[in-house]
C-alpha cells in the first residue's frame, strides 16, 4: 500500500489508470478551447481601448476544474490514516474474574433489602463497574448450573444478562459444586496471570454431581484462586415457601450455609472466605476483593480497515466545483469551456 506523508490509500492504483488519464485529458481540452477563436481583420484598435482586467483571470476557471477533479480522484483511491494501526498492541492491567452467582429459591429470602438475589445483584454490578480493564464472566447455579455470560469486556452485556438471571431456571437445590467446576472450565484455558472466582452462596450443597472440594482441587491446579462469599443473617430469616396450591408464603426458617466447606475451597485455593449478614457488609467485600493484586495480560486489538478519510477530499472537490460555477456564472460571464 502506498503512502502519502502519514497517510495510506486503500486503492492506490487508481493515481496510475485514472488521474494520469484524466489530467493529460483536461490539459488538452484547456489547450483546444483557448486556441479555438478565429482570425479577424480590423482597421482600428479604436473600439477596443478598453479591456477588463477580470478577463486576464479567466484561466482560474479550468484551474480549479482541474483541481476539483483531482481532489475526486485522491477521494477514489480511499486515503485512510496510516497512524491508526489496524494492529495495535498493549499491555492492559487486568485480570480474568468469573462470578459464580447463586440463583436457588432461598436467594429470595428478605433478610436483605428487598432480598437476598437483588441487594447481592446490585453489589455484584456495581463491582463490574469499577473493574474498567478485566475481563468478566459469569456462571450461575441452583441444582445445576451453566455459563450466563462468558469471559467478556463488554460489561454492559455482561450486567444485561445478570439481570435476566432468576429463580427457577434450572433445578431446584444448590449444587455449589457445578457452579465452581463450570466456573473452572471457563478459566482454564485464559492466559491471564491472575484468575479468580467469586462464589457466592446462601446455602448448603445438596445437588449436582461434584463434589464442591474436588472443584477446589481442580481450580487450584490451574493457577485459581476462589474467593467465597457467604450470604444470609445469623439466625432465622423470612423464606418463601410454596404452600399446597403453588402460592408463594413467606416463613421464618434458620439460615444454614455451609460456613466450613466454603472456607475449605477458599483455603485450598488461596482465597479468603467472607460472610455477609446485610447490604453494607456485602459492598465492604466485594471493595476488599475489588483490590485484589492485578496483572499484565499482552492485549493485541484488531481492526479491518484504518479510520477512511475520502470524505475530506469530497468536500474539498464539491467546494472547487461550486466556486467555478459562483465565477462562471458572475465575474466570467461567458464560459471559457
Amino acid at each position: 500500500m502506498s503512502e502519502w506523508f502519514s497517510w495510506s490509500y486503500k486503492n492506490p492504483l487508481i493515481f496510475l489508470f485514472v488521474a494520469l488519464p484524466v489530467i493529460l485529458l483536461v490539459l488538452w481540452f484547456v489547450l483546444q478551447t483557448t486556441n479555438r477563436g478565429k482570425t479577424i481583420k480590423i482597421s482600428s484598435l479604436k473600439n477596443f481601448a478598453y479591456i477588463s482586467p477580470v478577463s486576464a483571470w479567466r484561466f482560474v476557471l479550468p484551474v480549479l476544474r482541474v483541481l476539483a477533479l483531482a481532489f475526486l480522484v485522491v477521494a477514489l483511491a480511499r486515503p485512510q490514516d496510516a497512524k491508526d494501526d489496524s494492529y495495535r498492541e498493549f499491555y492492559s492491567e487486568g485480570i480474568d474474574i468469573v462470578l459464580a452467582f447463586d440463583v436457588s429459591t432461598s436467594m429470595l429470602a428478605m433478610d436483605f433489602a428487598p432480598n437476598r438475589l437483588e441487594a447481592a445483584r446490585d453489589v455484584a454490578i456495581d463491582f463490574i463497574d469499577k473493574r474498567k480493564n478485566d475481563r468478566i464472566g459469569l456462571v450461575i447455579f441452583e441444582g445445576e448450573a451453566f455459563t450466563q455470560c462468558p469471559l467478556t469486556t463488554d460489561k454492559n452485556v455482561l450486567k444485561s444478562q445478570f439481570r435476566l438471571a432468576e429463580p427457577g431456571m434450572m433445578a431446584q437445590g444448590t449444587a455449589i459444586g457445578m457452579g465452581l467446576a463450570v466456573s473452572v472450565n471457563r478459566l482454564r484455558e485464559s492466559t491471564a496471570k491472575s484468575k479468580v472466582i467469586v462464589l457466592l452462596t446462601d446455602g448448603v450443597n445438596n445437588q449436582g454431581n461434584i463434589d464442591p472440594v474436588t472443584a477446589a482441587d481442580i481450580a487450584k491446579e490451574f493457577g485459581i484462586r476462589v474467593y467465597t462469599i457467604g450470604v444470609g443473617k445469623k439466625g432465622k430469616a423470612k423464606y418463601p415457601v410454596p404452600d399446597i396450591f403453588g402460592n408463594i408464603t413467606y416463613q421464618y426458617m434458620p439460615v444454614e450455609i455451609d460456613e466450613v466447606l466454603l472456607k475449605d475451597i477458599a483455603k485450598r485455593t488461596g482465597g479468603e472466605y467472607y460472610r455477609a449478614t446485610d447490604k453494607n457488609s456485602l459492598q465492604e467485600i466485594y471493595n476488599k476483593i475489588d483490590q485484589l493484586e492485578k496483572s499484565k495480560m499482552n492485549v493485541i486489538e484488531y481492526r479491518e480497515d484504518p479510520p477512511e478519510r475520502f470524505h475530506i477530499f469530497v468536500l474539498i472537490a464539491l467546494a472547487l466545483f461550486g466556486l467555478e460555477l459562483i465565477l462562471k456564472n458572475t465575474l466570467f460571464k461567458s464560459p471559457l469551456w
